[in-house]
């Protein structure tokens, strides 16, 4: 999908990362796709998730989670508006899903996790996966000091 793709996780740095996407999509008339990820285990065999039944009533509420916490940010944002909005909730690996959103997007965006001192120098993990493999340009959007 061409447009903006960010990330969510329900917490407060992704709500800003949130309201930041939402306010630059707005601005450039793009679409905005709003990607949740419920993060599932490994298989023993490789690389591959491991899903199954009792992960869909979870993927469903963080599904509706990340609608509610759209539909608030869309609120927020006054008359501007962005081309589309679409919100998906997904099982899988958080890294591989944003990763793979990031092939057709014109910028992928997430927040950045609060750190302190030394640590402030160093991404969270998803972070730097996503700075290292992310197809299309990546904005990290700060927490709030």
């Amino acid at each position: 999908m061409a447009g903006i793709v960010v990330g969510v996780d329900g917490s407060p740095n992704s709500e800003r990362a949130l309201d930041w996407a939402l306010a630059h999509a707005a601005a450039l008339d793009a679409p905005l796709a709003v990607i949740a990820v419920h993060e599932v285990s490994k298989s023993y065999w490789g690389d591959i998730p491991v899903v199954g039944p009792a992960d869909q009533p979870i993927a469903d509420k963080l599904q509706r989670a990340a609608e509610e916490m759209t539909q608030r940010a869309v609120s927020r944002l006054g008359d501007a508006k962005p081309a589309s909005v679409q919100v998906r909730a997904v099982s899988g690996f958080v890294v591989k899903e944003l990763i793979d959103s990031s092939i057709d997007a014109d910028m992928l965006v997430i927040g950045s996790r609060r750190r302190s001192g030394l640590a402030q120098l160093v991404l969270g993990s998803v972070g730097h996966e996503l700075v290292e493999h992310a197809k299309c340009p990546l904005v990290l959007v700060p927490h709030k000091s």
